[in-house]
C-alpha cells in the first residue's frame, strides 16, 4: 500500500469507528424510548447528533483526498466501501425501528390523553379545529 492509501484506510477506519459508535447510540435510544427515559433521549440525541457531524466530516475527507481517483478501482477499497455500505444500511434500519416505537408511543398516549377527556365528562368534551379532542373550560351556567 502507498501512502495515499494509508491516508485512505485511516479515514476508513475513522468511518467504521463512527458507525460502530452511532449503532450502539441508536440501541441505547431504544433502550430509552422503551423505558420512556427523557433525560436520556435528550443526552443520546445530542451525542448521536456529535457523532453524525464527525461521520459527515470523515466522509467529506475521504471526497476530497487527492489520491481517491486512484484507489476507487483496488479491490480492497471496493470491499471497504461495500462493507461500509452494509454497516450504514443497519443503521438506518435501526433508526427506523426507533421512529415506529416513538410514533407507537405518541399514539399511545393521544388515546390515553382523549380517554382522560372523555372521563371528565362529554358535555365538555369538544374537538379543535385540527380534530383534537379538547375539554370546554368555560363550564356550566356562563351566559352571554
Amino acid at each position: 500500500m502507498t501512502l495515499a492509501s494509508d491516508d485512505i484506510t485511516l479515514l476508513f477506519d475513522q468511518q467504521q469507528q463512527h458507525l460502530d459508535e452511532l449503532l450502539l447510540l441508536l440501541r441505547q435510544e431504544l433502550a430509552a424510548l422503551a423505558s420512556r427515559d427523557i433525560i436520556t433521549l435528550e443526552q443520546l440525541t445530542v451525542t448521536k447528533a456529535n457523532v453524525l457531524e464527525q461521520l459527515q466530516l470523515s466522509d467529506n475527507a475521504l471526497a476530497k483526498h487527492p489520491e481517491l481517483n486512484t484507489v476507487k478501482q483496488q479491490e480492497w477499497f471496493k470491499q471497504r466501501v461495500v462493507a461500509l455500505d452494509e454497516q450504514l444500511e443497519q443503521c438506518k434500519r435501526h433508526n427506523d425501528i426507533n421512529q415506529q416505537t416513538l410514533e407507537q408511543s405518541q399514539l399511545t398516549i393521544a388515546r390515553l390523553k382523549t380517554e382522560l377527556l372523555s372521563s371528565r365528562g362529554k358535555s365538555g368534551l369538544t374537538y379543535t379545529s385540527k380534530g383534537k379532542p379538547t375539554v370546554d373550560s368555560k363550564g356550566k351556567g356562563i351566559k352571554a
